[in-house]
């Protein structure tokens, strides 16, 4: 019964309005679906959602596995990723699954989180301080012309030049699609019965004029909406024009391990998106300038970024989340260190 009063509370606070302003006006903002979306859930008291296993889709080892197909980086890393969310301990049932009336409930951006955890095996590989990942595809690219009937390395180098005219033509289209875009609704709305197949009439004839113009001016046909597709970019081996990285080997950036042992990296440094984070009553966890940061973190961040339609800093923030949680002692020594400047500054 209670509940059923919270529903109809919520459905006297949503304003009626006529069928014209239900047409969208604006792209909705991830972080504002997201807030609501918890906001909802709470309200209702919605029950404990079903638990995420490691064979649901929403496990941060399967969308690893996808965005690292999305990516087109290679298949190995996905031990990598799983290492690290073993080890952060993300991927346990009772860290993602949403249980709204809980008194400490925890919300998780799935998608975002599963990202944060490549870009955090990127950087444990190649560092991407604008140095390192150069270094080891020079040394990539050199076995690879030695080595042509063998499995070829990974070059980081080459993967950023494809992946990249890739992304800037994506891009280009996708504002392009985003500025002609008409705001106005798929279905003809109507206020009445009588009016619906005056409507229809009216929107089946304004599409044939728009086709029929299309064709006298010799410009781009109106194209008929794509099935859905939960994959952006689209690799395969038989694509001539781009390579397909998924198959290529980290020989080169791991040492080589007994069976049965964790994989190591050659690389042994790594550097911290955030050295110091804010407080708890802080809205922020940490704040992202471009300019304080490599190329290469910057380009990755941007891709990731635009696959899942969000600010950068949105993304960076979760990297330094993921490591927070990874590099406890490294934090540790950070915090004392700034303490210790400090009482030295006051003495």
């Amino acid at each position: 019964m209670e509940k059923r009063q919270k529903c109809l509370l919520f459905s006297k606070v949503v304003p009626s309005s006529s069928p014209r302003s239900l047409v969208p006006k604006s792209w909705p903002n991830y972080e504002e679906i997201y807030k609501n979306m918890i906001e909802i859930a709470t309200f209702l008291d919605l029950p404990r959602f079903p638990d995420i296993t490691e064979d649901c889709y929403l496990h941060p080892n399967i969308l690893c596995m996808k965005y690292l197909m999305e990516v087109n980086l290679p298949d190995e890393m996905h031990g990598l990723t799983c290492q690290v969310v073993k080890m952060t301990g993300i991927g346990e049932v009772d860290f993602l699954t949403f249980d709204p009336i809980a008194k400490m409930k925890r919300t998780v951006k799935y998608d975002v989180q599963a990202v944060a955890v490549i870009v955090v095996v990127l950087k444990l590989l190649f560092l991407l301080d604008d140095n390192l990942e150069w270094s080891l595809s020079d040394l990539a690219e050199k076995y690879n012309k030695e080595n042509k009937e063998e499995k070829p390395w990974f070059d980081f180098r080459k993967w950023y030049q494809v992946v990249k005219k890739t992304f800037d033509e994506k891009k280009r289209k996708w504002e392009e699609a985003r500025a002609k875009y008409m705001w106005k609704s798929e279905k003809p709305l109507y206020h009445s019965h009588i009016d619906k197949s005056v409507a229809y009439k009216r929107r089946e004839m304004v599409v044939n004029l728009q086709k029929q113009f299309s064709t006298l001016v010799d410009s781009t046909p109106i194209v008929e909406k794509k099935g859905p597709s939960s994959f952006q970019f689209n690799w395969t081996e038989e694509d001539t024009d781009r390579t397909c990285f998924h198959g290529h080997s980290l020989q080169g950036v791991l040492i080589k391990k007994k069976k049965g042992q964790s994989l190591i990296t050659k690389n042994s440094l790594y550097w911290l998106s955030t050295q110091k984070f804010c407080k708890s009553h802080c809205r922020h966890v940490t704040t992202y300038e471009e300019s304080n940061f490599s190329l290469s973190y910057q380009f990755i961040l941007n891709i990731f970024s635009f696959l899942l339609r969000i600010k950068t800093s949105f993304l960076h923030e979760e990297v330094s989340l993921i490591e927070k949680k990874l590099f406890k002692k490294k934090y540790r020594e950070a915090k004392k260190n700034s303490s210790r400047s400090k009482k030295v500054r006051r003495y």
